[in-house]
């Protein structure tokens, strides 16, 4: 198996036809075509479906894509990081952040990475963190912003900040909580949710466990911020959230917030695969991301969110 056998096939699955991809790559049609072969052959499978329409990835080709994807950026990375050994660091860097946390952290850091890493393209995918797990362990993003559930040994681990989580309503719910509420009060309440595991729930469930609480009453399995959004001004049920990825609606009245007791809190920690080395842009990311949160944390741009306590 060869890098060009990869570059060719990623072309072709991006392009969804030879030709297409025979311009991207500066090589014969024939000669894609050849390649393919060979590395179908040695694979033992069929990468793609071909049709008059063009050509569409197998359930194999799509499995081999997210290796291929993860092989070259990682090949790249490695470039890039000897000709940075002694420059500015330059380079891609892939960066996946959760829908939740998007709204206070994608924007101040594209800019931050614009002003202080020129040289650095950064490429933010915005996923469940469910979905995030899989691409950082594969190597087809280069870090992630992931909620520390006790279950992220695996990767190398940054803490960033403490997010609090609030019970939110509509303004016109009749069952609307008027002040803080207990956490047993907020679990019978019907509340609408991101699906297992994703985002907040497993800190959810985890806190009714250990408080000796019955299961939240969920009414609906949600993982998509604007829909939630939708379906909580609607006055469908209420959700635990921090309230930074509902502000706008808060801060026009349209949703309500009241804390909870005891506490609910998730950390964001920035995560990267144990297994595969850093580039040295991605590190140059990793340290303004650490010095980016603590700015939004102590400016007040990240409402809900404390600096993490330092253990004496």
């Amino acid at each position: 198996m060869e890098l060009r056998q990869l570059r060719y096939f990623s072309a072709i699955a991006k392009h969804g036809s030879f030709s297409k991809a025979a311009e991207q790559v500066f090589v014969a049609q024939s000669a894609l075509s050849h390649q393919l072969a060979q590395l179908e052959a040695e694979l033992g499978a069929r990468l793609f479906h071909r049709s008059r329409r063009g050509v569409e990835l197998t359930e194999a080709g799509r499995i081999f894509l997210a290796h291929a994807t993860a092989i070259l950026r990682q090949v790249e990375d490695a470039r890039a990081s000897v000709m940075n050994v002694a420059g500015e660091p330059s380079g891609k860097v892939v960066f996946g952040v959760p829908h939740s946390a998007s709204n206070a952290l994608a924007l101040p850091l594209l800019q931050a990475v614009r002003e202080q890493l020129p040289k650095v393209e950064l490429e933010l995918t915005e996923e469940l963190t469910g979905n995030l797990v899989p691409q950082l362990r594969s190597g087809q993003i280069n870090l992630a912003v992931l909620f520390d559930d006790g279950s992220l040994d695996e990767f190398e681990q940054t803490a960033l900040l403490d997010e609090h989580l609030s019970l939110i309503s509509s303004a016109t719910a009749t069952d609307r909580p008027q002040a803080a509420v207990s956490l047993k009060q907020a679990l019978a309440l019907p509340l609408i949710l991101p699906a297992h595991p994703h985002g907040v729930r497993p800190i959810i469930e985890t806190a009714a466990r250990q408080h000796g609480l019955p299961t939240p009453n969920v009414v609906a399995d949600i993982s998509s911020i604007s829909i939630l959004r939708t379906t909580l001004l609607a006055g469908m049920g209420h959700t635990l959230l921090p309230v930074m990825p509902l502000q706008h609606d808060l801060a026009s009245g349209a949703l309500c917030a009241v804390p909870v007791a005891p506490a609910l809190t998730r950390r964001l920690v920035l995560c990267a695969a144990k297994h595969i080395p850093l580039s040295a842009a991605a590190t140059a990311v990793v340290q303004l991301v650490q010095g980016l949160t603590q700015t939004l944390c102590t400016n007040g741009a990240w409402p809900g969110a404390a600096l993490i306590p330092i253990e004496a």
